[in-house]
C-alpha cells in the first residue's frame, strides 16, 4: 500500500515538474495597455494566436523601424515596393483629387513614415499637401514618425494619433472635411491582419464622397510558397519569437519557431511550438487570468496573407468600397489599389 502511494507521488511530482509556468516581465505590463493585454489572452485563448499588430508596441518599434530602413536602400535587384508604387502612381492620384484644392494624407500604420517621404514633397512641391497624420497601434512608433516628418516638412502640419483600425474607425476630429483625405495603407499591413474586411468597413465608415483609399499588398497564390522564409517571414518573425521568449517568460529551450503554410487562413505564418506543457500566468495590473498551453499545440506570433486580385475586389465590395484603379510592380508580386467608397 505505503509502495502505490509513494508511486502516486512520484507520478505528480513528475506531472508537476513538467508543467512549466510562464509569467510576463514588468515591461510586458508597462508596454501594454489592460485593455490590450485583456484582447492578447483572448486572442491566445481562443485563435491560440499573439497578433502580429502587438509586435510594434515597446522595444519592437525598434526592431522595425530598423528592419525598415534596411528595405528602403536601393540595389541593383530591388528598390523599396511602396515607394515605388507611390512613384509610378502619383500623376493618377493627383488628378483625381483636382476637385479639392488641397489634400490632407491620413496615413494608417505609419510606422517611422519613411515610405511616404517622396510622395509627400512632390505634393509640398505643388502647394497640395495641407497636412499629414500619422495612425499607429503603437505610440513608440509615432514617436519615430513625429521625429522624422517634422525635420524633413517642419512646416506642414503635423497630427499623430493611436488607432487600431482592425478595431474602430477614425475619429471624425482627425479628418478634417474640409479637403479630400487620401487614406494610405502601405506596406503589406492589410495581409498582416486578422480581420481584413473588419479593417476595410472602418476605412469605409471614415471615408467621403469623394476621399480615397490607397492601399498595397502581396500578390500571389499562398499555398504555393517554397518553404523558404524572406523579408518579415524570416527576420521580423525570428525578432518576434525572442522578444516573446523573453517578454512572457517562456524559455526557449521548451519551444521552436516553425513557419508553414495555414490552410485555413490561407496564409503563410510563423508558430511558436511548445515542447513542454504551460502555464501563461497574468496576475498583475488588475489581472488575474491564466492560459494553458500543452506540449505540441501552436501559436501564431506572425502571418502573412497574398491577396489575388478577384478576393481584393470581393473583399472590398464586402466593406461597401469599389477599387477604381490598380497597378503592380514590375515583377507583378505586390499591387497598390486605388479605393472610393461605393455609392
Amino acid at each position: 500500500m505505503a509502495e502505490k502511494i509513494n508511486r502516486n507521488l512520484q507520478s505528480q511530482d513528475f506531472s508537476i515538474t513538467n508543467n512549466r509556468i510562464a509569467q510576463p516581465s514588468s515591461e510586458f505590463y508597462t508596454v501594454f495597455s489592460k485593455q490590450e493585454i485583456l484582447s492578447l489572452i483572448e486572442a491566445l485563448k481562443i485563435r491560440r494566436e499573439i497578433p502580429l499588430k502587438y509586435s510594434y508596441k515597446g522595444a519592437g518599434a525598434n526592431i522595425w523601424d530598423n528592419f525598415y530602413r534596411k528595405l528602403i536602400i536601393p540595389n541593383w535587384y530591388r528598390s523599396n515596393v511602396e515607394i515605388q508604387l507611390l512613384r509610378d502612381n502619383f500623376q493618377y492620384l493627383n488628378a483625381n483629387t483636382q476637385n479639392s484644392r488641397k489634400v490632407n494624407i491620413i496615413d494608417v500604420g505609419a510606422g517611422n513614415s519613411y515610405p511616404v517621404k517622396e510622395y509627400i514633397r512632390k505634393l509640398d512641391k505643388l502647394g497640395r499637401i495641407d497636412r499629414y497624420t500619422a495612425l499607429d497601434i503603437s505610440e513608440e512608433l509615432l514617436e519615430v514618425s513625429k521625429r522624422n516628418f517634422t525635420r524633413w516638412f517642419p512646416f506642414i502640419k503635423y497630427t499623430n494619433s493611436y488607432i487600431d483600425i482592425e478595431n474602430s474607425p477614425i475619429p471624425e476630429y482627425l479628418l478634417h472635411r474640409d479637403n479630400v483625405n487620401i487614406f494610405l495603407h502601405l506596406g503589406v499591413t492589410i495581409g498582416n491582419l486578422q480581420h481584413r474586411v473588419k479593417a476595410l468597413k472602418n476605412f469605409r465608415q471614415s471615408m467621403g464622397r469623394n476621399d480615397l483609399l490607397v492601399l498595397t499588398n502581396e500578390i500571389g497564390n499562398n499555398s504555393q510558397w517554397d518553404g523558404v522564409a524572406r523579408g518579415g517571414c524570416y527576420y521580423h518573425a525570428e525578432q518576434i519569437y525572442q522578444r516573446i521568449n523573453k517578454n512572457i517568460g517562456i524559455q526557449h529551450q521548451d519551444c521552436q519557431l516553425i513557419r508553414k503554410y495555414d490552410k485555413k487562413t490561407d496564409s503563410v505564418v510563423a508558430n511558436l511550438k511548445f515542447t513542454s506543457d504551460y502555464t501563461i500566468d497574468f496576475s498583475s495590473a488588475g489581472i488575474n487570468k491564466k492560459v494553458e498551453i500543452s506540449k505540441d499545440e501552436e501559436i501564431t506570433i506572425w502571418r502573412h496573407h497574398k491577396h489575388q486580385l478577384p478576393e481584393l475586389i470581393e473583399e472590398l465590395e464586402q466593406a461597401g468600397l469599389q477599387l477604381i484603379y490598380h497597378s503592380t510592380n514590375k515583377y507583378q508580386l505586390h499591387i497598390m489599389a486605388i479605393c472610393k467608397i461605393t455609392v
